[in-house]
């Protein structure tokens, strides 16, 4: 298992759209992803499951990754999140 903790950088925090994003994105792999923010742990690619984070900016999320390319899938998706969801 792969676990990253990641900071939500974008001003409107972890809304629809990047939301959205992060499932889409977590979908192309195989491996199970699940994020946790403070205690809770939601799978990742299940948009309601991530929009129910409403996680705002400066949030520290870690994100659990597990899988045969599960390695392949936490660099992209902790690039996206460094990217502040392609949104800063």
């Amino acid at each position: 298992m792969i676990v990253q903790e990641v900071i939500v950088k974008n001003n409107a925090g972890l809304h629809t759209r990047p939301a959205a994003a992060v499932v889409k994105l977590a979908s192309r792999f195989k491996s199970d992803f699940f994020i946790e923010m403070q205690g809770v742990e939601i799978n990742a690619k299940s948009i309601i499951g991530v929009m129910s984070l409403a996680a705002p900016k400066g949030t520290k999320l870690t994100l659990k990754l597990e899988g045969e390319d599960a390695d392949e899938a936490a660099r992209q998706l902790v690039e996206f999140f460094e990217q502040g969801f392609g949104e800063q």
